[in-house]
């Protein structure tokens, strides 16, 4: 099968690994540090139990977070971000200051400001 030409563009790796609606919100509170399932569950108002294990699993897979499994009962598995997850936090950073500044725009654009 042939490559397409936008696999190895770094906006579309970088697109394509932080794909979905939650990713971005899971790393982060996983920032914060440490987190079992039900914490973020709880902290990701309106995600469902299946969406947040489907993230999880994509992440995990990306090589983003690490699940870690204690061998007890009741189980006990805890969510942290991997070295490269870690560094996603500086995009992130700058995401938040862009998400910031674009809401600004918009709410004195959609604002009577002139009147």
């Amino acid at each position: 099968m042939s490559e397409n030409k936008c696999d190895n563009c770094p906006y579309f790796v970088a697109q394509k690994v932080i794909k979905g609606k939650w990713s971005v919100m899971i790393m982060y509170f996983l920032n914060e540090g440490v987190h079992r399932f039900n914490e973020l569950e709880r902290r990701l108002e309106g995600i469902t139990h299946a969406t947040l294990s489907r993230q999880l699993k994509d992440l995990e897979e990306k090589g983003l977070v690490i699940r870690k499994e204690y061998p007890q009962v009741p189980p006990k598995v805890e969510y942290s971000l991997t070295e490269v997850g870690k560094d996603l936090i500086p995009v992130m950073i700058s995401l938040e200051k862009w998400g910031k500044k674009y809401t600004d725009y918009m709410t004195k654009a959609n604002c009577n400001c002139d009147e």
